[in-house]
């Protein structure tokens, strides 16, 4: 199955669902699904209720493997049951489509223009429960705030630490370097972000791929380079805080990145939508990502 899944991730045409929201960014993924933080009281319930969700979004027949090649998952959707099977299972197995990880605890505060990743404890636990899961790869997020070099560095060097010691329990890590949509040097911090992913790709060794999740950059096709690395195993982008239509639109201008959105996929679901008004509106989501994805301009 893992030679199908690296020719599925590496080759095939659709995008990456993100389905990772952990404990900081649940009540808004609720909110935006139509359940108010009134509707639980405890942590346990609010962490139900977002299985639920993403339960059905996975159960729909739109989450279909000829638009969708993986999805991402938060640690408590890995350890929780779809039909009575563990979700990364139920992916693989009942939809074809690759499960991710999101390995990362979250953000430290923010210092030199950057948000690096806090520590992660007990990793090499989590990547061993992953792997019991038949989990593909993993996803690590940091933010970049201002083009701010040594921040930038920074963020690479704690990035590329990680996502070596991913590599060799025999996992594909995404890195995640997100430049904030509302930065005011935006394009700045991609230049300077392009340098230093060029510098810690190339000192990479044969065995040593990644995959890169990137902010859609100001300048179309700027990180065309990236997209050409040999070390670099898909680029994907995420929506960053920008509508469907509009990630749609800017992605459809860089040749070789897929999508990889979280709420743009989500942003039309509603917890009080009918089993028919839920699916048709999930399917219109995937197939307008799907065609920014494959269809380039």
């Amino acid at each position: 199955m893992r030679e199908n899944q690296f020719d599925k991730v590496k080759n095939g045409k659709g995008f990456i669902a993100a389905l990772d929201q952990s404990g900081g960014s649940t009540p808004k993924a609720l909110a935006n699904y139509g359940i108010s933080k009134e509707a639980y009281t405890t942590e346990e319930e609010m962490f139900d209720l977002i299985h639920q969700m993403r339960t059905r979004i996975i159960t729909s027949p739109a989450f279909d493997s000829k638009y969708i090649l993986g999805a991402i998952l938060f640690e408590q959707t890995m350890d929780r049951q779809i039909e009575g099977m563990y979700t990364a299972e139920y992916l693989a197995e009942k939809k074809g489509i690759v499960p991710f990880l999101k390995v990362d605890k979250g953000l430290a505060e923010p210092a030199d223009g950057v948000q690096l990743m806090k520590p992660i404890p007990n990793l090499d636990t989590l990547l061993q429960r992953a792997n019991q899961h038949h989990i593909f790869g993993t996803k690590m997020r940091s933010v970049i705030k201002e083009a701010n070099p040594e921040g930038i560095k920074a963020v690479m060097d704690q990035q590329f630490e990680i996502a070596k010691q991913i590599i060799s329990a025999g996992l594909v890590p995404i890195i995640e370097p997100e430049v904030d949509i509302h930065s005011q040097d935006k394009e700045k911090s991609e230049e300077l972000l392009k340098v230093e992913l060029l510098n810690h790709l190339n000192a990479l060794s044969e065995d040593e791929n990644v995959m890169l999740k990137l902010t859609i950059p100001t300048s179309a096709n700027a990180y065309k380079e990236l997209v050409q690395h040999p070390r670099v195993f898909r680029v994907v982008a995420l929506s960053g805080g920008y509508s469907r239509e509009e990630a749609n639109k800017k992605l459809k201008e860089n040749d070789g990145i897929i999508a990889s959105f979280s709420r743009a996929l989500t942003e039309d679901l509603n917890v009080d939508q009918t089993a028919e008004a839920f699916n048709a509106a999930l399917e219109k989501a995937v197939k307008s990502i799907y065609d920014a994805s494959v269809n380039k301009n």
